[in-house]
C-alpha cells in the first residue's frame, strides 16, 4: 500500500515522502492518525504542485538544518555513568542521555531525532542525528567510568616524586654532619 507521509517517521521517511507500508499499518495507523493519505493519482499530483511551490521554503528548511548539523560537527559527546568492575554500566546511554548532554553544552536537539544502539559498557559508540531528509550527523559518543583515574593525577605523581629525589641528597648531608661531630 502506497502511503504519502503528512510528517517526519522516523524508520518509515520523511513529510511528503512516498512510501511503501504493509495494509493493515497504513489502514488502522498512519491515517487515522494523520500522518499520512492514500497515494492516489490525484494525490500524488496534489503533492508534486504543493512542492513545486513551496521549493523555495523546503532549500530554506534544508539549509537550517544544515547549519544545524555544521554546528554539531566536531562535537564529541562524553557521558560518565556508574560502572560494575567488569566495565558494564548500571543502566544503559540512549538518545534521552545523549539528548540531555547536548542541552548541558547549549544544543537544543530533540531526543526523537536521534537514532543509536543502546551503550551498557564503557567504550565509544556513535549516534545519529536526522535534522533533515539528507541532513545527517554522526556524532561519536564516549562513555567513561565515573570514578576513573584522569590523566591530571599520574602528573601530580611525577611532581611529587622530583623532591622526594632531591630530599634524599639532603639526608645524607645531615648523617655527614653528624659523623664530622663525632
Amino acid at each position: 500500500m502506497k502511503i504519502i507521509l503528512k510528517e517526519d517517521i522516523i524508520g518509515l521517511g520523511y513529510k511528503n515522502e512516498i512510501v511503501d507500508v504493509k495494509p493493515g499499518y497504513g489502514r488502522n495507523y498512519l491515517i487515522p492518525q494523520g500522518k499520512g493519505v492514500i497515494a492516489s493519482a490525484s494525490a500524488v499530483k496534489v503533492l508534486e504542485e504543493n512542492l513545486r511551490q513551496q521549493a523555495h521554503k523546503i532549500e530554506a528548511q534544508r539549509a537550517a538544518a544544515q547549519k544545524r548539523a555544521d554546528e554539531l560537527k566536531d562535537v564529541i559527546v562524553e557521558v560518565a555513568m556508574k560502572v560494575s568492575a567488569t566495565g558494564v554500566t548500571y543502566g544503559s546511554v540512549n538518545a534521552n542521555i545523549v539528548a540531555e548532554e547536548l542541552k548541558k553544552r547549549g544544543f537544543d536537539v530533540d531526543r526523537k531525532i536521534i537514532t543509536m544502539r543502546d551503550a551498557k559498557h564503557v567504550g565509544e559508540f556513535e549516534a545519529t542525528i536526522h535534522f533533515y531528509k539528507d541532513v545527517e550527523v554522526k556524532l561519536p559518543i564516549v562513555v567513561v567510568a565515573e570514578n576513573a583515574p584522569k590523566e591530571a593525577p599520574a602528573v601530580k605523581e611525577e611532581v611529587a616524586e622530583a623532591p622526594a629525589v632531591e630530599e634524599a641528597p639532603a639526608v645524607e648531608e645531615a648523617e655527614e654532619e653528624t659523623t664530622d661531630a663525632k
